[in-house]
C-alpha cells in the first residue's frame, strides 16, 4: 500500500500582507506552519499504514524553504518526501498546481492519495479534485473517517455532507480530501526529529517533470486564472451599547436607521 499526501506550507497568522503589484502574499518573513487539514491527513495515512501496512509519501509543492515543512512531516513518521520547486512552477494557480502535482503522482505511484479539504491561505478546496480528475481516480471530499478492510484495497468513508454525513465505499487507486477533524497529528518526538533530518528530500524542478508537462499550462502565465486585486478585510468601528428597555432601543435603532437613510 503506497499512500501519498499532499501538503502546502502555509503563513501561521492571520495578519498576512499583499504585494500591491503582484496581488500575491507577501511571504518573507511570516513564519509558515504545516496547513491544518494537511496535517490531519498526515496522521490520518500515518494511521492507515498501521493498519494495513505500506509506506507514506509526502509532497509539498513550494519555494526551497517549505522543506522545513516536509522534514515536519517526517518526523511525524512518514517514509520519504518530495519537494517540486521551480522557478517555471511560480505563480500557479489551482489548475496549474493540481497539473505539476498530478505529474509528479504519475511518477511517484500510489494506491491513495490524501489531501487536506482546503489551505488556510486561499480556501478554494480545489486542488485535491482537480488532482484526482487528472489522475482519472475517483474522489471523496470532506472526509472526517477512512475505515479501511483487511487488504487496504476498499475504503469505508465517512464524508461530512451539510447537515448529514454519507458513507461511501470507494476502490482504490482514490483520492480523499481531509477534514481537520479526521484526525489529531501526533506529536514529534526526539527520535523522529533527528530521523527526519537524516533523511534526504528528493527535490524535483522543471527537468525532472518535464516529460510530463506542458510549460502552457502552469506558472503565471499558463494559469487560467488570475487574480486581479486583492485587500485585507476591513476594520470594524466599536459598537454602541443601549443601556435601555426593549422599546427605547427599538426607536433608536429605527433612528438610527433613518439617520442613515437605509430605511
Amino acid at each position: 500500500m503506497k499512500i501519498v499526501v499532499c501538503i502546502k506550507q502555509v503563513p501561521d497568522t492571520n495578519e498576512v500582507k499583499l504585494d500591491p503589484k503582484t496581488n500575491r502574499l507577501i511571504r518573507d518573513g511570516v513564519p509558515s506552519i504545516i496547513n491544518h487539514d494537511d496535517k490531519s491527513g498526515i496522521e490520518a495515512a500515518l494511521q492507515l499504514r498501521e493498519k494495513v501496512g505500506g509506506t507514506v509519501t509526502v509532497v509539498c509543492m513550494g519555494p526551497p524553504q517549505a522543506d522545513v515543512a516536509l522534514r515536519e512531516a517526517l518526523a511525524m513518521g512518514c517514509d520519504d518526501a518530495y519537494l517540486l520547486s521551480a522557478r517555471e512552477f511560480g505563480g500557479s494557480d489551482t489548475c496549474a498546481t493540481a497539473i505539476i502535482i498530478s505529474t509528479a503522482l504519475k511518477k511517484i505511484g500510489y494506491d491513495i492519495v490524501i489531501t487536506g479539504r482546503q489551505a488556510i491561505d486561499g480556501d478554494t478546496a480545489q486542488v485535491g479534485p482537480q488532482i484526482a480528475e487528472n489522475l482519472g481516480i475517483p474522489q471523496i471530499s470532506y472526509v472526517e473517517e477512512i475505515i479501511p478492510n483487511e487488504k487496504g484495497d476498499v475504503l469505508t468513508v465517512r464524508r461530512q455532507y451539510e447537515d448529514r454525513h454519507h458513507m461511501i465505499e470507494v476502490k482504490t487507486p482514490c483520492l480523499l480530501t481531509a477534514l481537520q477533524e479526521l484526525a489529531e497529528p501526533r506529536y514529534m518526538h526526539a527520535g523522529g526529529i533527528i530521523d527526519a533530518y537524516a533523511k534526504e528530500i528528493t527535490v524535483w524542478g522543471f527537468d525532472d517533470l518535464k516529460d510530463g508537462l506542458n510549460p502552457d499550462h502552469i506558472g503565471l502565465n499558463g494559469s487560467p486564472t488570475k487574480v486581479v486585486t486583492s485587500f485585507g478585510k476591513m476594520a470594524k468601528g466599536a459598537g454602541t451599547k443601549l443601556d435601555v428597555s426593549p422599546d427605547e432601543a427599538v426607536a433608536a435603532i429605527i433612528a438610527k436607521m433613518e439617520e442613515r437613510h437605509i430605511i
